[in-house]
């Protein structure tokens, strides 16, 4: 990631920022916001034809350096007509904030989010790794191979960064740390929490809550034919039938995997979830560790 490609951005009042750190639900609520626009545009709710996902053309990531010339980029995002909504895996602390764009931020338990990153990483096929190698030009090491063994990988992700003020998260950006710079500003009014798990067991209350931030009126017949059409096994399905997954072997079965909580359970030793609680105990408030292993079952002692 380079936070400088957001230098050029140049916000309008009604942006949406979807803020994820990894494998928190992304791609997931890009599709959410994009069905909530649509339906915005007061088109006919009858029914919901098939349109592309949101990373072939309608949601830009801007600060992923191996998503295309940051000036074509903006280019294309400034030609857009309808309501812009925009990815970001960056912290707040290295992501220029404007009080007039709404900051949708999704959260997940870090083991949870290590187990979907493992399927992630260990499925990355060798071209994808020279391309994020090469559009990374001269900063930094290498992206490294990710390791045979999960334990491996658990040890040096949970308790190691990839930048000196980190303290988890290698080889990628720091996770907990990620979530823990947006909770300090959670009392801000163009901030909103969402929880994976919380989307998983009521997207109907969640996509209803999603809506009212973003101040799209829908209805609930709408929003039921959304929670259909942005559900895991029909958001893989679509991509299976638009197009291979050149990121990963396996393709669209890899990028959205199981979709699951608590696998964790079955992999990690009592003392690799020792090391999972020093590092919490570090890096998160407690209110915002609460938050992210629990969701809005602990959102009444976190406000």
């Amino acid at each position: 990631m380079d936070s400088t490609r957001w230098e050029a951005y140049s916000p309008r009042p009604d942006d949406i920022v979807i803020s994820t750190s990894i494998k928190s639900g992304t791609t997931w609520m890009q599709v959410i916001v994009r069905e909530l626009i649509v339906h915005g545009l007061e088109r006919n709710e009858a029914s919901i034809p098939d349109r592309p996902l949101p990373d072939n053309g309608s949601s830009f990531w801007i600060d992923g350096t191996f998503t295309g010339e940051i000036g074509a980029l903006y280019e294309t995002l400034e030609a857009q007509q309808h309501r812009r909504f925009i990815k970001t895996h960056l912290p707040l602390d290295g992501l220029p904030f404007y009080p007039q764009v709404k900051y949708v931020v999704v959260g997940r338990d870090a083991r949870d989010v290590f187990m979907s990153l493992w399927n992630h990483y260990a499925h990355y096929t060798d071209d994808f790794y020279q391309k994020i190698n090469e559009a990374r030009g001269l900063v930094g090491k290498p992206c490294p191979r990710c390791p045979e063994d999960i334990h491996a990988f658990w040890q040096s992700w949970i308790s190691q960064g990839w930048f000196d003020w980190e303290q988890e998260g290698y080889p990628f950006w720091g996770n907990m740390h990620h979530a823990q710079t947006w909770w300090d500003y959670r009392h801000l009014e163009n901030i909103q929490f969402f929880h994976y798990a919380d989307l998983l067991a009521n997207p109907l209350a969640e996509i209803a809550r999603i809506a009212e931030f973003l101040d799209i009126k829908v209805s609930a017949e709408a929003i039921s034919r959304i929670v259909h059409y942005t559900s895991l096994s029909t958001v893989r399905q679509r991509r299976l039938e638009a197009q291979g997954h050149q990121i990963f072997q396996g393709g669209a079965n890899t990028f959205f995997f199981k979709g699951t909580n608590g696998r964790w359970r079955d992999i990690l030793s009592a003392d690799e979830l020792a090391m999972y609680e020093a590092t919490k105990s570090q890096v998160l408030s407690l209110e915002c560790a609460r938050w992210l292993e629990q969701g809005r079952a602990a959102w009444h002692s976190t406000v």
